[in-house]
C-alpha cells in the first residue's frame, strides 16, 4: 500500500488532514497579533497627566515667552554675529580647559581601573568589600560635576585645581560604573582556569581579565575626555578655572558677540576631539 501523500491527503471519513496529521486543523500560520492600542493608548493618556500635572507644579508660564520674544530675538541677532577679533584672548582660557580635561582624565582613568575590578562580580569574590565599593561609586556617582565644583571651590579656591578634582571626582564614577558592567560580562574561562591552576584571584584576574577589558577601558576612557571637555566649561561659571570663567564674564556684561565666538569655539573643538576619538577607537576596539 502506497503512503505517499497520507499526511495532507483525506481521510477514510474524507475529512482533510493538514501537515501535522491531525484532521480538520487548518495549516498553521502566521499568529495573531496581539491587541495593544488600548494599553498604548492608556500609557499615552498616563504620560501626558503626568507632564501637565509636572507643568502645573512648576508653574509653567508659556505667555512670558510671547512677552520676552523680542529680547530673545535682540539676543540672538548679537549670537548670530561672532567677534573674531575676541579670538585671542580666549587662547588662554582654551588652553587652560584643554589641560584640566587631559589631567582629570589621566588621573581618573589611573584610580578607576582598580576600583572597576573590585566593583565587579566576576573579579571580586569578597561580597562584604564588593557591597561597600559599589555604594561608595554610587554616592560617587550621584552627586553632579557642578555640585563638587562648588563644593571644591569653596574648600579649594578659585581656579583650575577645584575644577580639576572635581572632574577626577566625575570621572571615576563614570568609569567605575562601565568597566565594572563590561567585566561582568566578559568571558570568565581563563579566569577560572588560572584559579584551577592554583592562581590567586589578584594573578587570575591580571593574566586572563585585564587584557580583555584593556580596550574596553580605553574607548571609555576617551568617551569620558570628551565630556570633560564639555564639563570644564560648566563647571568654570563657578569659578573652578577653564573657559566657563570666561564665559561667566562675558555673560554678566550681555557681550553676546564674544559669547558667540566661545560657543564657536567650543563646537570646534568638541568636533575634533569625537573625530579623533572615533578613530582612536577604531584602533583600539
Amino acid at each position: 500500500m502506497s503512503t505517499a501523500g497520507a499526511g495532507t491527503g483525506p481521510n477514510a471519513s474524507g475529512t482533510p488532514r493538514n501537515g501535522l496529521g491531525g484532521p480538520g486543523r487548518a495549516p498553521a500560520g502566521r499568529p495573531a497579533k496581539p491587541k495593544s492600542a488600548g494599553a498604548i493608548a492608556v500609557v499615552v493618556l498616563i504620560l501626558l497627566a503626568i507632564t501637565l500635572w509636572a507643568g502645573l507644579g512648576i508653574r509653567v508660564d508659556l505667555a512670558a515667552i510671547a512677552r520676552n520674544w523680542s529680547n530673545a530675538v535682540a539676543n540672538i541677532i548679537q549670537l548670530t554675529q561672532p567677534d573674531y577679533g575676541f579670538i585671542p584672548k580666549t587662547f588662554p582660557a582654551l588652553l587652560e580647559t584643554l589641560q584640566m580635561a587631559v589631567i582629570a582624565t589621566a588621573i581618573g582613568a589611573a584610580v578607576s581601573l582598580p576600583l572597576a575590578f573590585l566593583a565587579s562580580r566576576a573579579t571580586n569574590p569578597h561580597t562584604p568589600l564588593l557591597r561597600v565599593v559599589r555604594f561608595v561609586m554610587n554616592l560617587v556617582r550621584s552627586v553632579p560635576d557642578i555640585l563638587y565644583a562648588a563644593i571644591l571651590v569653596a574648600v579649594v579656591g578659585v581656579g583650575a585645581l577645584s575644577g580639576i578634582m572635581a572632574l577626577v571626582m566625575f570621572n571615576i564614577g563614570i568609569i567605575v560604573k562601565l568597566v565594572s558592567e563590561a567585566l561582568d560580562g566578559e568571558d570568565a574561562g581563563a579566569q577560572e582556569a588560572a584559579l584551577a591552576a592554583g592562581a590567586s584571584w589578584f594573578k587570575a584576574d591580571r593574566a586572563a581579565m585585564l587584557p580583555q577589558i584593556l580596550p574596553t577601558f580605553a574607548s571609555q576612557t576617551l568617551y569620558t575626555f570628551e565630556i570633560n571637555i564639555r564639563a570644564s566649561t560648566v563647571i568654570g561659571l563657578v569659578g573652578a578655572g577653564g573657559l566657563g570663567v570666561l564665559i561667566d564674564n562675558v555673560r554678566n556684561f550681555f557681550r553676546y558677540h564674544e559669547l558667540s565666538m566661545i560657543i564657536f569655539e567650543i563646537l570646534i573643538m568638541v568636533v575634533v576631539l569625537e573625530m579623533f576619538s572615533a578613530w582612536l577607537r577604531k584602533r583600539l576596539v
